[in-house]
């Protein structure tokens, strides 16, 4: 694998929407894509023969957690995570930046980086972008992540340029740590993939004027792509489409563009409407688990009585092997008794939704014809078949 092996192609626009090719070490991505979340190296539910089964083209990991458990050192000795968990797709690697943050009162930020306390066994911690891009180097990943700190809604104007700039400075330094890791070698590193890709991440909160900020200091460090961090953490949904139509325009067009964390089957045709190539969120394996489903006409609550005797599958339109095996009633059942089965299939479905979503879109930018997608795919999710609960989507 050679330093050149990542790259990113626009190959059809349309208005700011745009599709494209992203190619890695191991294989390419067609853009837009939604990456499923496998924090710990599994999607939670579903098997990677599954998952292949339905399109499913990179998936998303985790450093915090791979770093306490089972370690980057480990992985790296069985040649990386790819090949630690049999997945021979692209990955991409979060920098554990969210989870650290959301550990509260068990860490504290310094300018050096954030030291925490495990959520495992309470041992201490120092997580710093240096830390951070050698765990992704040991894990060999296809996209790392720089490590950035994130901040609840709301905060203070003040707190949020603090912890902006602070971003950017980690940014630089995790930057500066991927060259030397490219390079050279780095003492006590296995960098298990050579062409492993690095992302800056703009923040800067629900501010324009720190976001464009953000944007254009990040993208001077000179990076292969760059994600939109800090949304989907409280804020209303169009404040989030404001922020995201104002920073896309400062980022590269002929790199990709990753919104972290966001993704109702609404935000994703929205955001790609803006200009977003990569999605990731925990909603569809996460809601699957709790009996929430996706379908063409909106989200349904299998665990409700009305499909005690309801034949029909989970979604008429939908293909996968859950709707073409089994009913309503069924899957109501397995949910009713507990049955691990239900979230197996519950989760086989979900994704398929939003995998399909996804290809759906790429084609109707193609064809140039996504506005009109756009308008009727809204038009079908506004008729809620199923009673829905308020989602929850943030970065795993």
């Amino acid at each position: 694998m050679s330093d050149q092996a990542f790259s990113f192609r626009v190959t059809h626009t349309e208005g700011g929407a745009r599709c494209g090719v992203m190619t890695t070490p191991h294989g390419p991505v067609s853009t837009p894509a939604f990456m499923p979340v496998g924090t710990q190296g599994a999607v939670k539910g579903a098997a990677h023969r599954d998952l292949e089964s339905i399109g499913a083209e990179i998936l998303l990991s985790n450093t915090y957690h791979l770093y306490l458990r089972p370690g980057d050192d480990l992985i790296a000795r069985r040649g990386g995570l790819h090949r630690f968990i049999g997945w021979n797709k692209p990955i991409l690697t979060d920098s554990g930046g969210y989870q650290v943050f959301s550990l509260a009162e068990r860490r504290k930020i310094s300018e050096e980086g954030a030291h925490f306390q495990s959520h495992l066994d309470g041992s201490s911690h120092l997580l710093t972008p240096e830390k951070a891009a050698d765990i992704q180097a040991q894990l060999g990943s296809d996209i790392a992540m720089v490590f950035d700190e994130c901040l609840a809604h709301p905060a203070t104007l003040e707190a949020t340029e603090a912890s902006t700039l602070r971003t950017l400075r980690w940014a630089d330094r995790a930057r500066t740590r991927m060259m030397q890791l490219r390079d050279s070698h780095v003492d006590g590193v296995v960098v298990t993939n050579k062409g492993q890709a690095q992302f800056g991440i703009v923040q800067g909160g629900v501010f324009p004027s720190l976001r464009e900020r953000s944007a254009c200091e990040t993208v001077r460090l000179g990076f292969e792509g760059y994600a939109i961090g800090g949304l989907s953490v409280g804020e209303p949904v169009d404040v989030m489409y404001e922020i995201v139509a104002r920073t896309t325009p400062a980022l590269p067009a002929d790199q990709p563009r990753y919104l972290m964390g966001t993704g109702t089957p609404e935000d994703l045709v929205e955001a790609v409407a803006r200009g977003i190539d990569l999605f990731d969120c925990v909603l569809p394996t996460r809601n699957a688990r709790n009996g929430q489903l996706f379908t063409s006409e909106g989200r349904l609550n299998i665990k409700n009585v009305r499909y005690a005797e309801d034949d029909g599958p989970v979604d008429p339109l939908c293909t996968c092997y859950t709707c073409r095996t089994h009913s309503r009633a069924y899957l109501r059942h397995l949910y009713a008794v507990n049955e691990i089965n239900a979230a197996t299939l519950n989760t086989l479905h979900n994704l398929s939704f939003y995998l399909d979503t996804l290809s759906r879109i790429r084609e109707a930018i193609e064809f140039g014809r996504f506005e009109s997608f756009r308008l009727a795919f809204h038009q079908r999710l506004s008729r809620q078949s199923g009673g829905s609960e308020p989602p929850e989507c943030a970065r795993s």
